[in-house]
């Protein structure tokens, strides 16, 4: 199953002169991908029992799973350097139907995800405006906010990037600043503190997974970056150390300082430790910047989920409209279908996807692993700018923990979770066929212009040079025999190489 699609030359040179990113604007945009600061870690605290299971929570996690991540993502990203990431990665692996899968797995539940933080915006407000408690005021903010930020990301992802740089600063200047004045009150018996009779498993895994996750989001935006092969790995590396430091800075800080019960720390905890270490203005100003730091998680969410409808369409997997650029380079009408996304799930609370958003991760993560090695097995001399220094048993090592850790993940969902998920996975897998078989009739245009047959799972590679700058169709056309055949396969027969 496959063929391929010339990308039109016109519509790619035409974004050439657009600002790329580069490392400092990457690295605060992976932040805000995987963190955006320390807000929503004060769970860990309480769901630990006590400081001591939370410190090394945050000490231990990222080297049993977000370093692997991120060397995952710098090996892949470099050697497929173009929008649509991960979905490249697992099409060129497994074949389109499992890469299409990927896409609207990570898709959907970033527009989840996306859908909270204007939300949580208003709530860290409501105190200080009361006003923000009623729906009256509540409704006509949220969908400002929603439209002013699209708005931000439809105007060029260099300026989303440098945003990120400020509002990163901004968010995390007052819990340095309150690092330093805990200093003399800190007593690191604290930090010793645990109770195990009272220790929420389930909650603490969750909390640790969430806050140390999506660092492949950024993949998305690889064709965006300036040099990918360079700046991809140092800034994955920057995002790691802020990222850790972000959490263990306040935690170490806050318990450190404080004997609290650990029932007290529950999200917007940071404002009243940040009162009682420094008083009301440091509260206020850790208040300010978890609100903008709100703002930055939705600029970065955003900016991925359209980049990667973008990348799908450019390979072929979603309508030509997904590919539309504005004058200012960025994919117009897949910001607009994430954005109306948010504004439909902005109901919905943080309690209720983070279980659900972890699920659909998880899955997601297990594929990207399994094709991170598969393409070591087959595609052993690809060409791959950023190697991770390990032959493939090394890698295959590399990849266990992280992969046991997204079973056991998993494996704590509840039943509600496992209901949802099918449901969404039974949507995706509808969606493909349905597109196909849209394709195959000509109902719908897509952004193929060349078919070649064959049978061969290569695909281009972006960094090589191609002086027709053909990429990968990765939707095929099929008849409707063949459809059936998939569909009681569930299977992907190829992608096709452009002689």
């Amino acid at each position: 199953m496959g063929e391929e699609g010339m990308v039109n030359h016109e519509k790619n040179s035409s974004v050439r002169g657009n600002p790329k990113l580069k490392v400092l604007p990457l690295i605060a945009l992976i932040f805000y991908e995987v963190s955006g600061g320390p807000f929503g870690v004060e769970d860990s605290v309480r769901a630990g029992g006590g400081p001591l299971l939370s410190l090394l929570g945050f000490l231990i996690f990222p080297l049993i799973w977000s370093i692997p991540e991120a060397l995952v993502t710098a090996e892949l990203a470099t050697s497929f350097p173009e929008n649509g990431g991960y979905v490249i990665w697992i099409s060129s692996a497994f074949g389109p139907f499992w890469g299409f899968q990927e896409g609207f797995w990570k898709w959907f539940s970033g527009v989840m995800d996306n859908a909270l933080y204007p939300v949580l915006f208003l709530d860290y407000l409501k105190h200080s405006f009361p006003i923000f408690n009623h729906l009256i005021a509540r409704i006509p903010a949220l969908l400002g906010i929603t439209v002013s930020l699209t708005y931000l990301n439809y105007r060029g992802l260099h300026i989303v990037g440098l945003s990120a740089v400020s509002l990163a600063a901004f968010s995390l200047f007052p819990f340095l600043v309150m690092g330093i004045l805990s200093i003399p009150r800190i007593k690191p018996k604290q930090w010793l503190v645990v109770d195990f009779k009272n220790v929420d498993w389930r909650g603490y895994f969750n909390c640790m997974f969430w806050n140390l996750n999506y660092w492949d989001k950024a993949s998305t935006l690889a064709g965006e970056v300036e040099n990918p092969s360079k700046t991809f790995p140092k800034a994955l590396l920057g995002a790691v150390v802020l990222v850790v430091s972000s959490y263990l800075i306040p935690l170490l800080a806050g318990t450190g300082a404080l004997n609290s019960s650990p029932s007290k720390w529950t999200d917007g905890y940071f404002a009243e430790v940040g009162m009682l270490i420094g008083g009301f203005w440091l509260k206020w100003w850790i208040q300010a910047a978890a609100a903008m730091s709100n703002l930055g998680l939705f600029e970065a969410e955003m900016s991925a989920d359209a980049f990667q409808l973008l990348g799908m369409s450019e390979i072929g997997m979603l309508p030509a409209i997904f590919a539309s650029r504005s004058k200012y380079g960025t994919p117009t009408f897949s910001i607009l279908c994430s954005a109306t996304g948010v504004i439909f799930l902005s109901w919905m609370s943080f309690q209720e996807i983070l279980e659900f958003l972890n699920f659909l991760y998880s899955i997601g993560m297990l594929l990207e692993f399994a094709a991170f090695i598969k393409l070591r097995i087959k595609k052993p001399d690809l060409c791959r700018p950023y190697r991770v220094p390990l032959q493939t048993f090394g890698v295959t090592m590399l990849c266990l923990p992280p992969a046991l850790l997204l079973v056991l993940v998993m494996c704590l969902a509840s039943i509600k979770t496992f209901i949802v998920s099918g449901i969404v996975i039974t949507i995706g897998i509808f969606l493909y066929f349905s597109l196909v078989h849209a394709k195959n009739r000509k109902w719908i245009n897509f952004d193929v212009e060349l078919v070649v047959p064959s049978d061969d799972l290569d695909v281009p590679q972006p960094h090589q040079e191609v002086t027709d700058e053909a990429s990968v169709s990765l939707l095929p056309v099929l008849s409707s025999s063949e459809i059936d055949l998939e569909l009681s396969e569930t299977s992907a027969e190829g992608v096709l190489k452009l002689e």
